[in-house]
């Protein structure tokens, strides 16, 4: 490529020359001819790639003179072709003769004609045509070589450019073939250097392998004294294996134990929940415990007498004044007997240890439902649910506590529970969610139901699932924010509202395909009240309305359990509609008549014990495990 571009450069710098030189031998020759064709007029003549037409390069000789005398001349070439017929032989390099004047009269070495010889001038003029037309028919055939010089070196330098475009191809190839030798070398050099740290590895792993080599003799050593004392071993573990097999015979028989006395356990865990039921449902379906509230200043008030011996029995004595004044005063005693009677003094834990036994039932797939009543101010809600502190907790804690205590036990013998709770509220005879925890004017209404079962639900309540007491605890304490309570004469903080809480109980025990479902209910009715004593008045007399109704249904349903009516009226009200499957179903049942101690509040007291006595009095039936 470089060879080709270099003779390409040198023709050119030859072509240049030349036409520079002959340019300047013509320069004074065109000057001349110039002068000298004056007087003629041009003929056209085409130089180009074709040959002139032969019209065009051969003028007639002589034409006819003018009337005027004047010669007519030959036509010459034009300046054009003369310029292009010159530079044509200066590129051949021939040297172009100058023109010979026609003799006659010479002035300066050339002869002049006479003016009057006219002939003379004709002819001289025709000889200068005829040198011109040979000049002319030279000149074209120099311009033809120049032409075919042309036209080969046109070709030349088209067979120039295509090797100049394969050179540069060739060297675009050179250059992407350098990039990838660069790449190669910055290789070469990451090869090198990780040879450099081979070399060092394997210098390092040659140190690391003679320490090996001794280490290896050392460890041979020791091989051969571990295969010595493999053999000792060996021995020893033929003794090992024949106790292992003794020993697995022993494990499968102690298996087959374990599990001969898994089902003795399981078998004593249903005696023990049948012989513990049996005892529930000898004291009687419906239980009936009464909790006397302590003095403010502490002690016993007179007008109630606890014995001491009996603690089922307690007694009101009223003294009447005579109406004569001639006799002595007199005391008139109101004796009733209950299944349990607890003092002022009583704990909460020696309470809660009365019932312990009916929530256990709860396990064993059995309804039970414990429900305080009594007089506002009587201690209902402090049986129920106590204080925070753990000596006072109430009976719907400790229940709960007892509750996932027991399933965890009942667990290591492939029992699994679930829980599920709700926390209602009847308040003015409307149910109401005490979970609930939206806008109070979006709160949902709800419907006491019966399911094709026969089981009592409430249409839009908050069922929460829990699987601990912690989470118990905190919907208490959510319920009782939400619980309607208000001030009376009687109590700073009464309670307006009766409020339900209801555990349901689903149990699976897989290994034995046996379930079990209950329901632990536990109620804190609001308190019985008269309007001259709590001085009742607008919405605190509606409320007081609506609660003592509600009482008055529960006593009407009692009655009617008692005397073993056809017809019991628990549609009567919301409480007994809801209590329904308590007091007249397949449930156990455990009732806390509370009364006050204050002298003030004995007709409230007679009242509420009468109640209780006629509850004590009633036989609802034999409760039966819901079991599958």
């Amino acid at each position: 490529m470089e060879q080709n571009m270099g003779v390409l450069m040198s023709s050119k710098r030859v072509l240049a020359c030349s036409s520079a030189e002959n340019a300047q031998d013509l320069a004074p020759a065109q000057k001349r001819l110039r002068k000298d064709a004056d007087p003629v007029k041009p003929a056209a003549t085409v130089i180009g790639t074709k040959r002139p037409a032969l019209a065009a390069t051969r003028a007639p000789l002589s034409r006819p003179l003018r009337a005027a005398g004047a010669a007519t001349v030959a036509a010459a070439p034009s300046r054009g072709v003369i310029k292009q017929s010159v530079a044509s032989a200066a590129a051949k390099g021939g040297n172009m003769k100058q023109p010979v004047a026609s003799t006659g009269t010479k002035t300066g070495g050339t002869q002049k004609r006479n003016p009057w010889d006219l002939k003379g001038k004709v002819s001289d003029m025709e000889d200068k045509v005829r040198n011109y037309q040979m000049k002319v028919k030279t000149l074209n055939q120099e311009n033809e070589v120049l032409q075919d010089s042309v036209s080969q070196s046109q070709r030349k330098m088209v067979q120039v450019e295509k090797e100049l475009q394969i050179q540069r191809s060739q060297i675009g190839e050179y250059e992407r073939k350098l990039q990838v030798l660069a790449g190669v070398q910055d290789e070469l050099e990451k090869v090198l250097s990780d040879k450099n740290f081979i070399q060092k590895e394997l210098t390092n792993l040659e140190g690391k392998y003679k320490v090996m080599e001794t280490l290896r003799d050392s460890q041979e050593t020791e091989l051969q004294t571990l295969k010595m004392k493999l053999s000792v071993q060996e021995s020893t573990l033929a003794r090992v294996q024949a106790n292992l097999r003794d020993s697995e015979e022993e494990v499968r028989s102690l298996k087959e134990t374990v599990a001969q006395q898994k089902d003795e356990i399981y078998a004593g865990e249903m005696e023990r929940r049948r012989l513990h039921n049996t005892i529930q449902e000898l004291k009687g379906n419906i239980r009936v415990f009464c909790r006397v509230r302590p003095l403010v200043g502490g002690g016993l008030p007179k007008h109630i007498q606890l014995a001491t011996s009996d603690n089922k029995a307690i007694t009101l004595a009223k003294t009447e004044e005579s109406h004569t004044g001639k006799t002595a005063d007199t005391q008139k005693n109101y004796n009733f007997s209950f299944d349990r009677v607890f003092g002022p003094r009583t704990s909460q834990q020696e309470v809660f240890e009365e019932i312990s036994l009916l929530v256990q039932s709860a396990l064993d797939g059995y309804n039970v439902c414990c429900f305080a009543y009594g007089q506002t101010g009587s201690g209902k809600t402090y049986t129920m649910e106590g204080d925070e502190f753990d000596e006072t907790r109430g009976v719907i804690p400790r229940a709960v506590q007892q509750i996932f205590k027991a399933a965890g036990k009942l667990g290591e013998q492939g029992w699994e529970f679930t829980f599920t709770a709700s926390f209602v509220e009847i308040y003015n005879e409307t149910l109401r969610d005490l979970l609930y925890t939206g806008k109070s004017s979006k709160r949902p209404e709800h419907e006491i139901r019966k399911t094709a079962s026969n089981e009592v639900t409430i249409t839009n309540l908050t069922y929460e699932r829990v699987t601990n007491e912690d989470q118990v605890l905190g919907l208490i304490a959510l319920a009782n924010q939400n619980r309607s309570t208000a001030q009376t004469a009687q109590n700073d903080r009464s309670s307006r509202s009766h409020s339900v809480f209801q555990l349901d109980i689903e149990g699976v025990n897989a290994g034995r395909d046996v379930k079990c479902k209950s329901t632990l209910c536990l109620v804190d009715l609001a308190g019985s009240e008269r309007m001259v004593k709590s001085q009742s008045q607008g919405d605190r007399f509606k409320e007081m309305t609506a609660i003592n109704g509600s009482l008055s249904n529960l006593g009407i349903v009692i009655a009617a359990l008692a005397n073993k009516e056809s017809y019991v009226p628990y549609r009567n009200s919301k409480l007994t509609y809801l209590l329904q499957g308590c007091l007249g179903g397949n449930s156990k049942t455990l009732m806390f008549v509370n009364i006050a101690p204050e002298p003030d509040s004995f007709g409230e007291t007679l009242n509420s014990l009468r109640f209780a006595s006629k509850v004590n009095d009633c036989v609802i039936g034999t409760a039966t495990a819901n079991k599958k």
